[in-house]
């Protein structure tokens, strides 16, 4: 079983950045890829980014490369969402989740999910 609670929204102008992190508990972490995934109001969810168990595989969605970084601690078992050149169409709940297989950008193959954290980008 893996909990996992995210944290780093705000309000920030366009143009700005933020840092979203995602705490994991339970022993596994570190077998785990990772994702960050976000749902705007009245879209679907998507997928922004995800990182390998050792860290050493990163994956983008097209509309976040070259802005976003994903990264993680397997020690401090956390990931996290680097976000720059923030745009106001990034706004939405950005959810982190764990799975114990190799990469996907499919959200419903993710075992496990957090809560969300907010991120508004004013224009």
């Amino acid at each position: 079983q893996v909990q996992l609670v995210e944290s780093g929204g705000g309000l920030v102008q366009a143009g700005g950045s933020l840092r979203l992190s995602c705490a994991a508990s339970g022993r596994t972490f570190s077998s785990y890829t990772m994702g960050w995934f976000r749902q705007a109001p009245g879209k679907e969810r998507e997928f922004v980014a995800a990182i390998s168990w050792s860290g050493g595989s990163l994956y983008y969605a097209d509309s976040v490369k070259g802005r976003f970084t994903i990264s993680r601690d397997n020690t401090k078992k956390t990931v996290y969402l680097q976000m720059n050149s923030l745009k106001p169409e990034d706004t939405a709940v950005y959810y982190c989740a764990a799975r114990s297989g190799s990469y996907t950008y499919r959200g419903y193959e993710y075992d496990y999910w957090g809560q969300g954290t907010q991120v508004t980008v004013s224009s």
